[in-house]
């Protein structure tokens, strides 16, 4: 199981398998939050495009992969063979 911490993403996280290299990747991009007014003055959260990359082991059930986002964590299962 993968879980990543994702606050305020949602279509922009994309979860991928590369079967070929049993090679779990995922990516998305963070835009720069951007306003007109002067209510705040700093924003702490990065923007930008990210990727990570996970090989998967021998015995992971690459056809099973389950992803779901809830309340900005991504959860990635990936079952094993028993």
């Amino acid at each position: 199981m993968f879980k990543a911490d994702l606050p305020g993403l949602k279509e922009e996280v994309t979860v991928e398998i590369q079967e070929d290299d049993r090679v779990l990747q995922i990516s998305g991009e963070r835009n720069f939050e951007e306003e007109n007014n002067d209510t705040w003055h700093r924003v702490e959260r990065s923007s930008g495009r990210f990727t990570r990359r996970f090989r998967l082991l021998e015995n992971a059930k690459m056809d099973e992969v389950k992803a779901s986002m809830e309340n900005g964590i991504l959860t990635v299962t990936v079952p094993k063979v028993e």
